[in-house]
């Protein structure tokens, strides 16, 4: 059975806040950072899975606040755990302001993407998570994919 780390998979994807990614009062429009949290969740499955994989869940998506025009969008998606033909992806979305040295959480939540042309036989890789965080979020992804299942 194929092991990956997930630090192998993991992507950080920025982005510059736009007036056309903005409502009219210059704030980011939450739709926008859902479609870049997904590119970079997407991004991070197709380099563990080697397949293209496509969403097919996003758990909660809860606003911490706000991103304005001119602020730099910061993106990181790790792979959490891969099961049969699915895998958990967790991003977190952080803002950082011209007039801030520190990114600001903004943003975070479990996608779940699964590989559609899958040949018989065919597992993904199996993740090897190597510091602490990585292994509780690898055991708390079964906890997720049970709590879907049994919805």
């Amino acid at each position: 059975m194929k092991m990956k780390r997930p630090s192998i998979s993991e992507v950080i994807k920025t982005e510059i806040v736009c007036p056309n990614d903005a409502n009219p009062m210059g704030i980011l429009q939450g739709g926008k950072l859902v479609q870049w949290m997904d590119i970079a969740a997407a991004v991070c499955a197709q380099n563990h899975s080697e397949h293209i994989a496509v969403t097919a869940s996003i758990d909660n998506v809860s606003f911490k606040r706000p991103a304005k025009i001119g602020d730099v969008i910061i993106i990181k998606a790790n792979i959490t755990r891969a099961f049969n033909t699915s895998m958990e992806i967790f991003t977190e979305a952080f803002v950082k302001s011209l007039n801030s040295d520190t990114p600001q959480l903004i943003n975070e939540a479990y996608f779940t993407f699964v590989v559609p042309e899958l040949k018989e036989n065919f597992s993904l890789p199996q993740v090897d998570p190597e510091t602490k965080l990585e292994v509780e979020r690898y055991e708390k992804a079964l906890e997720n994919k049970l709590k879907k299942t049994l919805k």
